[in-house]
């Protein structure tokens, strides 16, 4: 009998028990104040439980905007298409995206990272730097785009946060900053073909 499988969906669960209680600690009583000890109370499991998926509270809460930013969308993200037209690729990653930054629990969330790091300009880094382990959509895709030749840029990191500037200016900060209600569907579709018709003037 291969005990190997089994052994292996209980450090899943328990994984996922440790994120659900962190998530709910984070939001009750912010960055500062949420303990490890308390995340392990709140999932069940044993301090060193916590430890051996999470070295600290930073790993933790990076994982957590990590794991909310992937589920925007459970498939896997877009690939660049040379066959189709430009502006209808990027429209279905910005709806995608503003999907992500219409998420209540992304919004709260994110409110505690930035209480946080204004408090440590280190930890900011920190979760920066663990945020941007992998490469954000948007950027592969202007990357290929560009290695195609139909996007002019030399800096795709730089054109891709542009046009991330341009959706978080109406769907992100409002929110986070001064408690703005989300965008409702057309408000949402209306950002998403603005910014991807700037950006496309710009690079195409």
């Amino acid at each position: 009998m291969n005990s190997t499988a089994p052994s292996l969906r209980l450090t899943d669960r328990k994984r996922a028990a440790v994120i659900a209680a962190a998530i709910e600690e984070f939001l009750a009583a912010g960055f500062e104040a949420t303990s490890m000890d308390r995340v392990a109370a709140r999932a069940s499991v044993s301090k060193r439980t916590v430890y051996n998926h999470f070295p600290s509270k930073e790993a933790l809460f990076a994982a957590i905007l990590r794991q909310l930013w992937d589920s925007s969308d459970a498939a896997a993200a877009p690939a660049y298409c040379s066959t189709q037209p430009l502006r209808a690729q990027l429209l279905h990653m910005l709806v995608k995206k503003l999907a992500l930054l219409n998420d209540e629990a992304f919004v709260s969330l994110a409110r505690v990272a930035i209480a946080a790091g204004i408090h440590s300009p280190e930890r900011a880094r920190d979760m920066v730097a663990r945020m941007g382990e992998r490469e954000e959509d948007l950027t592969v895709w202007i990357r290929a785009a560009a290695a195609d030749g139909r996007l002019r840029t030399a800096d795709p990191v730089f054109a891709s946060l542009q046009l991330q500037g341009l959706v978080k200016a109406f769907a992100f900060w409002p929110q986070v900053t001064m408690g703005q209600a989300p965008l409702d569907a057309q408000e949402q579709q209306r950002v998403a073909e603005s910014a991807a018709d700037m950006f496309l003037a710009r690079y195409a």
